[in-house]
């Protein structure tokens, strides 16, 4: 297997860019002509979530890519929907362990809100190299992030990134078939004073421990406010990706997915276990960091998750140092004081690049 991946990043980057604009073009012309609420039916329910019908209009795109691609050099796709574990080796007949690169990608991530036409999903795929089932999140290389719009909406943002390259990305107007750069800029404040900030708290299961722990985190880091306004503001956006795109363009300064850590405590598991973040949800983390923005796991460290469809994932994003320092030591004390994490993790932003406090939390 190799150590790293044997083309250049641009390779990959073309190839990833030619995938989610096809993905695009397909799931957006289904949900145009769709009528409301066709795109939102249950298609199938694999390795623990729920399959809509959209999400199939991206798998057959895909697969399609796959396909092709394939003849080009052996590689491992991981993706949800794909049956049989997640996994699938192109081209057909070829052995995982000779494959060049393993590929991550969700084709619909934020499907409950654009299968409703109410906010932009995204298109999330990254590349690293084949370094077997022990390859995570932490050995991405490349990534590709592409809004898939509402019908409302006439532009799509795609961001990209390389590792070491620094991120970038473009606004496409689909009405006029324009592209313009696109400038990626996390907030610079020095606060969450008066900015969006937030715990993931999306379904029911685990939100009653999470916004009790939010409560807290803002009290403590805060105060109360003096004259009874909020000082933080609140955007559940139902969509990691969407989430890290929120940090990357400023219009957010915190974000938090402990949804894992809330679920164990509350002992769900097995026929109760509630839905969290996969690693596929995280396939294009890569461009944030590029960007900017600080993402930890649990503990303070790198994003550690191994490339499948299955893991439960924890991430924490800071728009920027001074974020940083005003939550972590608290949010950290915080999970501490809970037992959610150990007493040698810490969440106080600490960078345990040697491989301490993964994201198997």
């Amino acid at each position: 297997m190799p150590a790293g991946l044997i083309r250049p990043h641009d390779y990959y980057l073309s190839k990833l860019r030619e995938l989610s604009l096809a993905m695009r073009e397909r799931i957006l012309s289904q949900l145009r002509g769709a009528a409301a609420g066709e795109m939102a039916a249950v298609a199938a329910k694999r390795d623990g979530d729920t399959i809509y019908r959209i999400d199939e209009k991206g798998e057959a795109v895909l697969l399609e890519f796959c396909e092709a691609w394939g003849r080009e050099g052996a590689f491992v796709l991981i993706a949800e929907g794909i049956e049989g574990g997640g996994q699938r080796v192109f081209p057909r007949g070829a052995k995982e362990e000779d494959a060049e690169f393993r590929m991550i990608v969700n084709p619909v991530d934020g499907t409950r809100g654009i299968m409703y036409d109410k906010r932009s999903a995204w298109i999330l795929a990254g590349v690293a190299p084949n370094l077997g089932r022990a390859t995570c999140l932490a050995d991405m290389e490349a990534a590709m992030q592409t809004e898939l719009p509402t019908t409302r909406q006439p532009v799509s943002d795609v961001l990209w990134a390389a590792r070491g390259q620094g991120a970038r990305a473009e606004r496409h107007d689909l009405a006029a078939g324009l592209v313009k750069p696109l400038a990626l800029a996390p907030s610079q404040a020095r606060t969450v004073r008066h900015g969006f900030a937030m715990l993931a708290k999306f379904f029911v299961g685990g939100k009653e421990a999470l916004a009790r722990l939010e409560e807290e985190l803002f009290e403590e880091a805060l105060g109360p406010p003096e004259d009874g306004n909020p000082l933080v503001f609140d955007d559940q956006y139902i969509s990691t990706g969407g989430q890290l795109y929120e940090l990357m363009t400023g219009h957010d300064r915190f974000c938090a997915d402990l949804r894992p850590l809330a679920h164990a405590a509350a002992g769900l598991s097995g026929a109760q276990a509630r839905l969290c973040c996969h690693p596929y949800d995280l396939a294009a983390e890569l461009i944030a960091r590029e960007a900017g923005v600080i993402v930890t796991d649990a503990a303070g460290g790198p994003l550690r998750a191994p490339l499948n469809v299955t893991a439960d994932v924890c991430w924490i994003g800071y728009a920027n140092e001074h974020i940083r320092q005003e939550l972590g030591p608290v949010l950290g004390r915080l999970l501490r004081e809970r037992g959610w994490v150990g007493s040698g993790g810490a969440s106080d932003g600490s960078d345990k690049r040697d491989g301490a406090g993964g994201s198997e939390v």
